[in-house]
């Protein structure tokens, strides 16, 4: 398919004002976890058993949002425009954790959630804009930057939320609210529009629900392989948040400190690898074999996290691992090449919707995987189980990016 020229670039504003919003969405994300099952187990009584029940609900009931809502924000950035989905979804997540600072129940606090989910799946739009405004040749190394965003976010978000929790469990909501009402009132005066009248297309709902969006993955067969990578890649990653804390515990015997400290250590090597290694590598190599050395890079990282018998071993994975980066900005630059300026929105509300489907199914194959191998009744003890799986995952991607390059 032959691409029309990207739309002129807006002013450097704009673009540093995209990069600040996914920075403070995934920033404000993190400043919640230390703290949100906190609040969810004082409703509870301080039940833990019931609030992990509890926040697993959250949880899934989250990924559910990304899920249904990523494809309509999308649909209605193509229809509408990039700048009013990302300045009312700044608003609307200001908003929302001001409701969750205030929740007097749990129920209320639950709703907050739901809406959070709504709202954060307008990530994909902002990387819509990024494709509206960078030329075809460039954009994997523009995709590097939004994941040096998320790395950088991702750093400083729990860091600040366990501080600001130590103080009050429901300063972190306040504060993030803040950041992103004040990032709100900033865009409504920096942020251009990125796709002109001409190139916006009417909003239907048989392509923003998300089984007809992923309809459109399925309109070119690159597409279609690089959307099963995404979806692999995505399922493999969620073994991080689903059982790395309770891994790290239970098999080096690491603290909250030393649990801190390591996932400070992987958002900084992916800052990184993101904003400092995947444009001149890309340039150098290519997006297709950017792509595949990434996925070796994350399937040996992985490998390592699983089967490092010492806390010492575990970290020699954690710069190993950061290359994995290198695919995901190599695959989301070859598949904004495979559809027209007027669905770059519905192809990246696409993408999130698979994200979404691998949050729904994630989380309870690594706890079930990690339950079983080191529970009484397992044959093998392997508490990295998990991890090995997610290596496994990564192997079966590298062999559909091999095959979909064979066949382009």
């Amino acid at each position: 398919m032959t691409e029309p020229t990207a739309a002129p670039a807006p002013r450097r504003a704009a673009l540093i004002f995209i990069f600040v919003t996914v920075v403070l969405d995934i920033l404000a994300l993190g400043m919640i976890i230390p703290v949100l099952p906190r609040l969810v187990a004082g409703f509870l009584g301080n039940d833990t058993a019931r609030a992990a029940e509890m926040f697993g609900v959250f949880g899934t009931v989250w990924a559910l949002m990304q899920f249904l809502c990523s494809p309509v924000l999308g649909a209605l950035s193509d229809r509408f425009g990039r700048r009013p989905i990302i300045l009312i979804s700044n608003f609307g997540l200001g908003l929302d954790y001001i409701l969750m600072a205030w929740a007097p129940t749990l129920g209320w606090l639950f709703a907050g959630r739901v809406i959070s989910g709504i709202t954060a799946a307008s990530i994909p739009t902002a990387y819509a804009y990024i494709a509206d405004v960078t030329p075809p040749e460039k954009r994997a190394g523009a995709f590097g930057l939004m994941g040096a965003a998320f790395g950088l976010g991702f750093v400083l978000g729990p860091a600040l939320g366990g501080f600001l929790g130590s103080i009050d469990l429901h300063l972190p909501f306040w504060v993030a609210a803040g950041l992103s009402l004040a990032n709100g009132c900033y865009g409504t005066f920096v942020l251009p529009e990125s796709l002109p009248h001409d190139r916006r297309s009417a909003f239907l709902w048989r392509k923003a629900n998300p089984v007809g969006s992923l309809k459109l993955l399925r309109s070119h067969p690159e597409l279609f392989g690089m959307a099963m990578i995404i979806f692999l890649c995505t399922l493999a990653h969620e073994v991080l948040p689903s059982v790395s804390v309770l891994y790290a515990s239970y098999r080096y015997n690491w603290n909250e400190r030393d649990i801190g400290l390591m996932l400070a250590g992987v958002g900084v090597c992916g800052g990184i690898v993101q904003g400092g290694l995947v444009q001149p590598i890309i340039r150098r190599f290519g997006e297709r074999p950017t792509l595949m050395v990434g996925l070796i890079f994350g399937a040996i990282g992985f490998a390592i996290y699983g089967l490092a018998p010492t806390g010492a071993l575990f970290w020699l994975g954690v710069p190993v691992m950061s290359l994995w980066g290198l695919s995901g900005a190599a695959t989301n630059g070859l598949m904004t090449r495979h559809v027209k300026p007027s669905e770059q929105g519905q192809l990246q509300g696409a993408n999130s919707s698979l994200r979404g489907i691998a949050g729904l199914f994630g989380p309870g194959i690594y706890t079930t995987t990690f339950a079983s191998f080191i529970g009484e009744r397992a044959g093998w003890h392997l508490p990295g189980a998990p991890f090995v799986l997610s290596s496994l995952f990564l192997v079966v991607a590298m062999v559909v990016a091999w095959r979909t390059a064979r066949s382009r």
